[in-house]
């Protein structure tokens, strides 16, 4: 049986994605290799929102090059394929660094692996490469999306139309494009009837849905959540990644009338100024932002954030950065992620004058990570003590462990049989980190 590995960087896309491509593989008869050396064909599911991620995949594929040649000493051939923002963005670029890769394909042809991998069998030679942007969805290609545990995570929307100007996002995933409402739900059952207790709605701009149900009408994201929360046996809904400006009134009752929809919600607004913001291209401005939040708190006061920041973005001043410090103290994130601006080829802002100095975003950087880091953990401490709900979904670091997510998304591990994976169990808080927590199961 042929072995398959698959390393994926970037957004949770990706990782559903990656998934996705295991299933086709597995479709054809292809095993998942414990490995990198035992593994036939090696795929890199690739991001390109920071340079750092494109330099990593580079050099990842030399590594595997060497392996390649040490694998073809032994008799053994090894297939390496690419997938993803990068081979959409950088196409020429891969064949140029690395002509030794056999295959590339955008974000929306993955589904034509097996045709490609056929093709390779038959004959070796240049790269293949397919960045086409297909008039047909490729969920209309991809086999049944399977359940692999408590929490699965259900693509409904791909591709933005909002245009930030340094994202690259439009240019390598295409413009907004939602699934039907019937195609979501036909496959939101079959995972819960196959053991899913938890659906995680995935779309670059998630709140943009605007899929058609039955009748041709088109229906928004709050629709969705609402047939959702009529399936049977389905305990938690969740939804990333949202777009401040989309956020709807009604979908902010959502947040108030459906139990099921867990309260923590992934917020990006990248920065605390306005002039930064209006820079970004982002639709929206602080007081606006704030004002979702504040309604999203009324409609649920037990709802915590998390969102994403870009520091040392071009012209960003030091009266910007101290608006974005003001900003996370009014809000009080209980998660975030943040970056250094980085340019990426091709976007607006890697023209732009005013570009931060490296040494000005490092600093930065640090100033903003402490303060989120300590909301972070300041939210955590407060669980200590009391009992909370965990999905467990996996064996901990330790023997007997096992590890979950609570519903605000936080990373927990409690001393338990693998008995109780993939079930909802309650567990004490006893002790909290930055990064996680841990407790003991609560009998009964």
């Amino acid at each position: 049986m042929k072995k398959y590995y698959i390393k994926t960087f970037g957004c949770q896309m990706n990782v559903y994605d990656s998934h996705r491509v295991a299933g086709i593989l597995q479709s054809l008869g292809w095993s998942e290799a414990a490995t990198l050396k035992q593994a036939d064909l090696v795929i890199f599911n690739t991001c390109h929102i920071r340079e750092k991620a494109t330099e990593k995949l580079f050099s990842d594929l030399g590594r595997v090059y060497l392996l390649k040649q040490e694998r073809a000493i032994e008799g053994k051939k090894t297939v390496i394929g690419v997938l993803g923002c990068v081979v959409q963005a950088e196409d020429e670029q891969i064949a140029k660094r690395a002509p030794y890769v056999d295959f590339a394909l955008g974000p929306l042809t993955y589904y034509r692996l097996p045709e490609i991998l056929e093709k390779i069998a038959r004959k070796s030679g240049d790269t293949i490469i397919e960045t086409d942007f297909p008039a047909e969805s490729k969920f209309d290609f991809l086999p049944q999306n399977k359940s692999e545990g408590g929490c699965s995570y259900l693509a409904i929307q791909e591709g933005c139309n909002n245009f930030c100007t340094y994202c690259v996002v439009p240019y390598t995933r295409g413009i907004e494009t939602s699934r039907p409402i019937e195609d979501v739900l036909a496959e939101a059952k079959k995972l819960v009837a196959e053991g899913t207790l938890e659906i995680n709605l995935l779309g670059q701009n998630v709140n943009s849905y605007h899929g058609e149900d039955k009748n041709g009408k088109e229906r928004d994201l709050a629709y969705l959540l609402r047939k959702l929360d009529e399936i049977d046996g389905l305990k938690r809904i969740r939804y990333t990644t949202s777009y401040p400006a989309d956020v709807t009134d009604d979908l902010i009752r959502c947040h108030a009338e459906i139990t099921k929809l867990m309260p923590y919600l992934h917020l990006p607004i990248q920065s605390g100024s306005d002039a930064v913001l209006r820079a970004m291209n982002r639709r929206h401005d602080v007081a606006k932002y704030l004002d979702v939040i504040y309604r999203l708190k009324e409609a649920n006061p037990e709802i915590g954030f998390s969102s994403d920041f870009i520091v040392g973005f071009p012209g960003e001043s030091d009266k910007d950065f101290e608006d974005t410090l003001n900003l996370v103290d009014k809000v009080k994130f209980i998660q975030a992620f943040s970056f250094k601006y980085s340019r990426r080829p091709g976007t607006p802002a890697a023209v732009m004058p005013n570009q931060v100095e490296e040494k000005v975003k490092e600093k930065r950087l640090e100033i903003l990570q402490n303060k989120l880091f300590d909301y972070q953990l300041k939210f955590n401490q407060q669980t200590v003590g009391k009992t909370v709900e965990v999905l467990f979904e996996g064996k901990g670091r330790h023997a007997g462990q096992l590890t979950g997510r609570t519903p605000y998304m936080q990373n927990l591990y409690a001393k338990a049989d693998k008995g109780l994976l993939n079930k909802i169990i309650r567990v004490k808080v006893e002790e909290a980190t930055m990064n996680s927590l841990s407790g003991t199961i609560v009998e009964g």
